[in-house]
């Protein structure tokens, strides 16, 4: 991606797309799969489910419409069209443009917020997994659906692990390639979060190591072999260790952390942070586990003496009296990827568990990839163009803005993105009389 914009992003996008199978054997084929593709994509960046009918309609009066000139479409195919033409695309064949979105940020320096000193001239990126279920029904299920009983009742599921950039006191997080928790060819046991973590480490670490990467994860990822998988990619680990499921490290640690203790200023009020900790603890107990370094951290507010929060986490980190507020903060930012990342996918407008179309085979995983590709697409909106960024402002609540774009391109043909965004923010800024307005066309 050379130039930093919106049209750089849909051509990596279809430049991508290009690349989509087409398993149609007959002679009588009326849409391409890159209409369908493209299709789907513009109703997750737009968030509108009629996206593609109102620009039929739009067609029909201007003879042009935004899906063309917006998302490159040549011809507009039905929704079931859409389901069938994308059923057999695996989700993987979008990350290159998740990749390319992370590149284009990096040139242009707006990763260097995420960047966090843990140790002294050592600058690192976070990175968070975390595991979201996005469907599941007791009479819809595809070959990649996850099987679960429940009061003898079999459940069909999808969930998906959502890489996430975070990096505590930043309000945006940037979204990466996701792994999907699907029945794996050869594997007789049932595929399971950590299992999908550890493919998405062997499949794009290679894109990452060069960070200095720290990855973020909740208890269940403070698990031996997942920790030596994080090690042997060139990675650290900051993760959550609650005392009932290690119980070996709760065990050694008694007796032997040491404390320190400090008074931190939030801007609104005093808070106290207590740290325990010490190094070199076994995660498990055997002769050979992996020794991890521990820190407990109690925060309570100073005046009242109220405790605000408590945790515990794991690492390999050294902990000295400099990496502790550091490693807790770290540690700490993980819960971005369920509040920033996995919340906003499923409310604030992208309706991320919302069935679109469920499919035979990858529909589903490709469909709710699109949907998180979105959300990075409107991320690096919100870091590249001053317009969005003004129109982002303005309007508050994400919602607000979608509201209103999706009503704009009901009835407004834009030649491109950034004539469209033209329209809004001078509209806005100077808004004139109706007879007067002259729409882009």
């Amino acid at each position: 991606m050379s130039e930093y914009s919106f049209d750089a992003m849909i051509a990596s996008l279809r430049s991508a797309m290009r690349q989509f199978p087409d398993i149609r054997t007959g002679k009588n084929i009326q849409y391409e799969v890159m209409d369908a593709a493209s299709g789907a994509f513009s109703v997750f960046f737009t968030q509108c489910p009629s996206f593609l009918s109102h620009q039929n309609l739009m067609q029909e009066r201007y003879g042009l419409s935004n899906a063309k000139t917006l998302f490159g479409m040549n011809a507009i195919p039905s929704d079931n069209q859409i389901r069938n033409l994308l059923d057999h695309v695996p989700p993987s064949s979008l990350a290159s443009v998740f990749q390319d979105c992370f590149q284009a940020l990096q040139k242009k320096h707006h990763l260097d917020i995420f960047h966090v000193e843990i140790e002294a001239k050592k600058k690192h990126l976070l990175i968070a997994l975390d595991g979201t279920q996005y469907f599941q029904s007791d009479t819809i299920h595809c070959t990649q659906c996850s099987k679960k009983v429940k009061d003898g009742k079999e459940f069909s599921s999808h969930t998906v692990v959502t890489p996430t950039v975070v990096a505590p006191g930043v309000n945006k997080v940037i979204s990466l390639m996701p792994e999907y928790i699907t029945p794996q060819d050869g594997d007789k046991k049932q595929d399971c979060e950590l299992k999908a973590s550890k493919r998405w480490l062997k499949q794009y670490r290679s894109d990452y190591q060069a960070w200095g990467v720290t990855i973020l994860g909740d208890d269940l990822y403070a698990h031996e072999p997942f920790a030596r998988e994080v090690l042997a990619s060139e990675m650290n680990f900051i993760f959550v260790c609650k005392p009932e499921s290690h119980k070996t490290v709760y065990e050694w640690v008694k007796g032997i952390t040491k404390e320190k203790v400090e008074d931190r200023f939030d801007g609104k009020s005093h808070q106290i942070y207590t740290y325990k900790y010490t190094e070199g603890v076994p995660l498990k107990d055997a002769k050979d586990s992996l020794c991890v370094n521990f820190v407990e951290v109690t925060v309570t507010d100073r005046k009242t003496g109220k405790q605000i929060y408590h945790n515990a986490f794991v690492t390999n980190h050294p902990l000295t009296g400099e990496t502790l507020p550091t490693i807790i903060d770290c540690g700490r930012a993980r819960w971005k990827i369920e509040n920033e990342n996995n919340n906003t996918l499923k409310r604030q407008g992208y309706n991320l568990e919302h069935n679109f179309g469920h499919g035979k085979k990858y529909l589903a995983s490709l469909l709710a990839t699109m949907n998180i590709l979105a959300f990075l697409f409107h991320t690096c909106l919100e870091f590249m163009n001053e317009k969005y960024q003004w129109l982002r402002e303005v309007s508050g609540a994400r919602k607000r803005l979608f509201e209103s774009i999706r009503v704009l391109l009901i009835y407004i043909p834009a030649t491109d993105f950034d004539h469209f965004l033209t329209f809004m923010t001078e509209s806005l800024k100077h808004p004139r009389p109706i007879e007067t307005l002259k729409f882009p066309v």
